[in-house]
């Protein structure tokens, strides 16, 4: 005899079906609690940072441990240097925060010009890497100056912007000297043959031209002049035509300039959705040479799966959010267009290079912002992310509710040093 289960009653199965719903909207009425809160902005730039600092130092860690002791007979070399660099970039990102604005912006000229003798200098006499000559030899210091120019150049054009707000209704305005500026410094990068970050820049001029609100038809224009200039400069040079050519099917030349995507895509696939753990890749003994720097993405979703790579994702967005809030909260010009311009430089390299390990972008060698090994990315990288947390502590109601914390802590420690001396 077959026992018949009986149904759930109509009325239960509608509670029921109420409680699962007023979770739900518990749980989003606390986000959007959370996130109207005058901190909020503040304390997801400092949490979004600090994991994504922290998640960079575990995955150059692993990822580079085969590449340094191949070469320096020791798992730990570039690690070393990656703390040093962090150990530098620390200070200088509070010294950020904590800079006013006056200052900032009297050393944007300064930064502006030697940013423009360095990127000189380097496509001159520059070290050549994989085709980039895009490093400059300093004594016993190689940096690379592209990198120091992101962060130069958003400030630059975000002190002209801020100074001209009320006259940027005028075109000779808006273009200079702005825009010259910025397509001097790209035109430098490119003649080092950096086709990476010469796009970079332009993101960023255009960001800035679409924040103080130039016309769409400019912006068609411009990305049908870099579109034919793009394709000229691949017309050009064997390394990054054979890079364009290839990356849609890296395994068309799977051990020449498809060696890198081909690889990244067997970490990424063998992954999955948790990963093999951490350090357990196996692509980085394939004589990975990118697997700590530009493709250091395809290593972490190796070890911590589809969840790390989305978690990362999601981290990056979340400092966009806040910083993007800020923007819109301010009522100084500088704030709003330097923040923006910071946003658009790391959330595009961030697309950049993961389209680049997915293979949906050629291999241009852009690093992926605070994870990826390199002190001339991680400082500047640092150093922007410091002005955001500093933008978003001097928000009015941030602020005031700083003080508010520091007086009752004065207040708290004056009580217990009365309590103490009662006693």
């Amino acid at each position: 005899m077959t026992a018949v289960r009986p149904e759930a009653p109509p009325a239960a199965t509608e509670a029921g079906t109420d409680r699962a719903v007023g979770r739900r909207l518990a749980w989003f009425s606390a986000v959007r609690d959370a996130l109207g809160r005058p901190l909020a902005s503040y304390y997801l730039l400092l949490g979004a940072s600090a994991l994504l600092l922290t998640i960079g130092l575990i995955m150059v860690l692993s990822s580079s441990s085969v590449y340094s002791y191949r070469t320096f007979d020791d798992s730990y070399a570039i690690v070393r240097k990656q703390l040093l660099w962090v150990a530098i970039g620390l200070p200088a990102a509070w010294v950020a925060s904590r800079l006013p604005h006056r200052w900032i912006r009297r050393l944007v000229w300064p930064g502006y010009f030697v940013t423009i003798g360095l990127l000189l200098l380097t496509a001159i006499s520059g070290h050549a890497v994989n085709g980039n000559q895009n490093w400059l030899i300093l004594g016993p210091l190689a940096i690379q100056p592209s990198e120091l120019a992101k962060l130069a150049l958003v400030l630059w054009a975000a002190h002209i912007y801020a100074l001209k707000d009320r006259r940027l209704g005028s075109m000779h305005e808006v273009f200079f000297p702005v825009v010259a500026g910025l397509l001097l410094a790209t035109a430098l990068v490119v003649a080092g043959h950096d086709l990476g970050t010469g796009l970079v820049l332009f993101a960023i001029l255009m960001a800035m031209l679409w924040v103080i609100g130039v016309p769409g038809r400019f912006f068609f224009l411009s990305m049908l002049m870099v579109g034919v200039l793009v394709t000229f400069l691949a017309a050009t040079s064997p390394e990054r035509l054979a890079r364009i050519t290839n990356f849609t099917d890296p395994f068309r030349d799977y051990y020449g300039h498809g060696w890198q995507p081909a690889h990244g895509l067997y970490a990424l696939s063998s992954g999955g959705i948790l990963g093999e753990g951490i350090g357990a890749s196996r692509q980085k003994w394939a004589d990975f040479a990118g697997a700590h720097t530009d493709f250091i993405f395809a290593v972490l979703g190796e070890e911590l799966g589809l969840v790390g790579t989305l978690l990362v994702v999601v981290l990056f967005l979340a400092i966009a959010f806040a910083a993007l809030r800020v923007a819109a909260h301010t009522s100084d010009a500088f704030t709003r267009y330097a923040s923006f311009g910071i946003v658009v430089w790391l959330l595009g390299q961030m697309m950049i290079n993961v389209g680049m390990v997915l293979t949906l972008l050629p291999v241009i060698g852009i690093p992926l912002p605070l994870v990826s090994y390199g002190g001339s990315s991680l400082v500047p990288t640092m150093m922007a992310l410091g002005l955001l947390v500093g933008f978003a502590r001097r928000e009015p109601e941030a602020a005031r509710a700083l003080a508010a914390r520091r007086q009752q802590r004065a207040v708290g420690l004056s009580a217990g040093k009365l309590d103490s001396e009662g006693l």
